[in-house]
């Protein structure tokens, strides 16, 4: 999916003067690119993150999304609350630092999660606990299928989190400092699983980090200065 980003600014409002986070910013990320965005913290990384996943709007400007198929530009800010959640359940995914896995559920059923959103009991079906089992095999957590979170490592968390973000087949995959959690040699192995994965799926991949080295592996890298991507 590829990605138009047009004049887009984010400020939020103060008693003296507003803040500006983003600062009329535009960039064009093509489809299926892995795109790093380093920058220290408060600079607008995960700002500019969510308002691409459609978790928040911008203040002006415009982010429009070109599928695969070329069809026409989709604008999913503009769209009504339950059709941006259905877009949003449909085309993104997404990867935190902390992984957010929910505590009950074990690591199939924590993949399985996503198609919950989609409705229609996509959840329960034989063809999405076929995907969830592929995608634990995938991440090389298959024996872990029936652990709770709290017996798994730090990273088979991450790794469980990744698989979930990819259950619907997301054209777009967000990771906001997927590793800063981890230690390098973790931290590693997850950026070669995010980027393994992007490339067997042609998911557009953009990633935070503050870790230069793991940054250079990706396509292309920007970095967050004064709201604006150099």
């Amino acid at each position: 999916m590829q990605i138009e980003i047009t004049n887009l600014s984010k400020s939020y409002p103060t008693p003296t003067h507003p803040l500006e986070i983003l600062r009329d910013l535009t960039l064009l990320i093509p489809s299926a690119q892995s795109t790093a965005i380093l920058g220290p913290s408060g600079s607008g990384k995960s700002t500019l993150l969510n308002i691409l996943g459609t978790l928040d709007t911008p203040t002006s400007g415009s982010v429009a999304f070109l599928p695969r198929d070329r069809s026409s530009p989709l604008t999913p800010l503009t769209f009504a609350p339950a059709a941006l959640a259905q877009f949003r359940a449909a085309y993104i995914g997404f990867v935190f630092q902390d992984h957010h896995l929910l505590p009950q559920l074990n690591a199939l059923e924590n993949i399985l999660l996503p198609k919950l959103a989609l409705g229609g009991g996509s959840a329960s079906s034989k063809e999405s606990s076929d995907r969830a089992a592929w995608l634990l095999a995938r991440i090389g957590l298959e024996s872990r299928r029936s652990h709770l979170p709290t017996q798994l490592s730090g990273g088979e968390r991450q790794r469980i989190a990744i698989a979930r973000a990819l259950m619907n087949a997301p054209f777009l995959l967000l990771a906001d400092e997927p590793t800063g959690n981890l230690d390098p040699h973790t931290a590693d192995s997850i950026i070669s699983l995010l980027l393994s994965i992007a490339t067997e799926t042609a998911a557009t991949l953009i990633a935070v980090t503050h870790n230069p080295a793991l940054a250079e592996r990706f396509q292309k890298s920007y970095t967050m200065h004064n709201g604006q991507l150099a």
